[in-house]
C-alpha cells in the first residue's frame, strides 16, 4: 500500500515508532473521534460535515498503518485475506 509506505518515511524521519501499546491507545483514541463524527453527521450529538469524517478515517488508517508497519504487516495483503474470509464465509465460496 503506497500510504502505508509513505507513513513509514514519515515516521522514521520524525524519530520512529511509539512502543507498540502507545500506538495501540492512538489508534483507539482517533477512533474515538471517528465515533464521534459518525454521531454528529447522523443527528445524534452535536454537528459535523463530511470533511471531518474524511480527517477522522485518514487519521484511523494512519495510527492502524503504523501498527502495521511496526509489525511488518502489508495492509493490502492483510484486506485481501479477509475479503476472501467474509466471500467464503458469507457467499459460500
Amino acid at each position: 500500500m503506497k500510504g502505508q509506505r509513505e507513513v513509514d518515511a514519515l515516521i522514521r524521519s520524525m524519530g520512529g515508532y511509539w512502543k507498540p501499546f502507545e500506538m495501540l491507545a492512538a489508534l483507539t483514541e482517533e477512533v474515538g473521534e471517528l465515533a464521534d463524527v459518525m454521531l454528529a453527521l447522523e443527528g445524534v450529538k452535536g454537528r459535523a460535515g463530511k470533511e471531518r469524517l474524511e480527517e477522522e478515517l485518514g487519521d484511523v488508517l494512519f495510527a492502524l498503518s503504523c501498527i502495521a508497519n511496526y509489525y511488518g504487516i502489508d495492509l493490502d495483503e492483510a484486506l485481501g485475506k479477509t475479503l476472501e474470509k467474509y466471500r467464503e464465509r458469507d457467499l459460500g465460496g
